[in-house]
């Protein structure tokens, strides 16, 4: 077996796999987190924003945006508060209820940032759609999620949106990010209603268990299922940011994911969030070139993208990255979306001097379930070991049976034990499709795998074709 032993340039927060694992308990992350002051619960951007904006990072940079004209904007965690407060103070002042809906459909732009974290402090829903799907697709989720707030482009909205609007009850506030002013009771300009609101809002008390997050994926009919998750999955956020991240105090981290999906929710905007680190955003769509300029120029650190960008990269073979750019800071690049092939593995060994990390996880778990680390010896193919905190094992599944496989190199279905704070909570309107999900305290993922005698997990490929994600997610 070929293995690749990832060079130790710093300290890593996961240095023996094998005792945190085995003492490992999600009480760790209650105690690395705040919580809402006064005991009042826990809630995502509380622990993303505001615990950061009182302490020495506050004039750390969050997010840094860059324009597709190469123009750079920046928000501190400090400057993030201040509008993640002002947008939650928008959805006050249009009575929107704890619980209800507010959809985005942009591209990578500031205004979906703050109206996800505005969002999540109001202890309202948010759910990020993809501006690129067409109008009926758009429909079926919308209608589905209930919306009562969507977010979007004035362009976005005439084309795709306003045919809609009749055959959407829910739907209440449309709030274009482009106008400069409001252009009817119903249609609302993001920066006239941010101006208007005030800086000051007071988190109101969030259970852990409060709806937090939806998300669309699609089965074999091609209707989307609402994917629902709650405040808890911060506990995962923070935990896979520590360990499979790898973050630490400075390190400046950029996720190419498609704005529509769990990987941009999840490791897009929250998880670098929550560990204090700045995140680097492009606007612009994937390029070889750019790509590479902006790893050398913003001294990337850390670089999650997906297995298409890995190719494009492979196959621009006249390129020498550690030759032709300044990578000197480039630590970790980590795969997500679809499986990664062996040879992309080696092929990062070879060009930037240390193996593209692997990983694996689903819109229903919220966050990375095994993961190769950047302390471990990675085996190319390998999708790695399970979290801390996570069983993971295979089992043979008929019908309502199960039974666990613990013999190595045997092929079964993946399947999680219950009781991790991310795993959602309920497909929307679909409760049998839910319960189905379950045998027992075991989640089924659905995903066929083996398990090879030093632990190592091995992606085979789906059981069936219960779940089909749209690009940019996770399996």
């Amino acid at each position: 077996m070929y293995s690749i032993n990832h060079s130790q340039t710093i300290q890593h927060n996961l240095s023996d796999y094998d005792k945190v694992k085995a003492t490992f308990s999600w009480k760790y992350c209650a105690r690395e987190l705040s919580g809402l002051p006064d005991g009042k619960g826990l809630n995502i951007a509380y622990e993303a924003v505001d615990r950061h904006a009182q302490n020495h990072l506050k004039n750390t940079v969050a997010l840094r945006f860059i324009r597709k004209d190469r123009s750079i904007e920046d928000f501190t965690y400090s400057d993030l508060k201040t509008q993640s407060d002002k947008f939650a103070n928008v959805l006050k002042k249009l009575k929107i209820k704890k619980g209800e809906r507010v959809f985005s459909l942009t591209g990578r732009v500031p205004e979906l940032y703050v109206t996800a974290l505005g969002t999540l402090k109001y202890t309202a829903v948010f759910c990020p759609l993809f501006s690129v799907f067409g109008p009926e697709p758009i429909y079926q989720k919308i209608r589905k999620g209930d919306v009562t707030i969507l977010v979007t482009t004035s362009k976005v909205y005439e084309k795709k949106v306003k045919r809609l609007v009749e055959r959407l009850p829910s739907l209440r506030y449309i709030i274009l990010t482009d106008a400069a002013e409001h252009l009817s009771d119903k249609i609302l300009s993001f920066s006239t209603l941010m101006e208007q609101a005030s800086i000051d809002f007071k988190i109101p008390e969030t259970n852990p268990e409060d709806a937090a997050l939806l998300h669309f994926t699609s089965g074999t009919t091609g209707m989307p299922k609402g994917v629902l998750h709650v405040h808890h999955a911060v506990f995962t956020y923070y935990i896979t940011g520590k360990y499979v991240l790898d973050f630490h105090e400075g390190d400046r981290f950029w996720c190419t994911a498609d704005p529509d999906g769990i990987t941009s929710t999840s490791y897009g905007i929250i998880a670098p969030l929550v560990s204090g680190v700045t995140s680097i955003i492009d606007e612009a769509e994937f390029d070889v070139t750019r790509c590479y300029s902006i790893l050398k120029e913003q001294k990337v650190t850390t670089w999650y993208t997906a297995p298409s960008a890995i190719k494009r990269l492979m196959n621009m073979e006249d390129i020498k990255p550690k030759e032709a750019y300044d990578l000197e800071n480039l630590r970790s690049i980590l795969s997500v979306g679809e499986p990664l092939h062996a040879e992309a593995v080696i092929w990062g060994e070879k060009k930037f001097g240390f193996p593209i990390l692997e990983n694996w996880w689903q819109t229903e778990t919220e966050g990375i379930m095994i993961a190769n680390y950047p302390s471990m010896k990675v085996k190319p193919g390998s999708i790695g070991k399970p979290l801390p905190g996570i069983d993971i094992a295979i089992a043979e599944v008929n019908g309502k049976r199960l039974k666990i496989i613990t013999e190595p190199d045997v092929q079964g279905q993946l399947v999680l034990k219950k009781g991790f704070p991310s795993l959602f909570r309920a497909y929307l309107q679909e409760d049998d499709r839910y319960q189905k999900c379950f045998i027992g305290d075991w989640y089924l993922s659905g995903d066929l795998a083996k398990k090879d005698a030093d632990g190592y997990f091995w992606f085979i490929g789906r059981a069936d074709d219960r779940i089909k994600l749209p690009r940019g997610n996770s399996r």
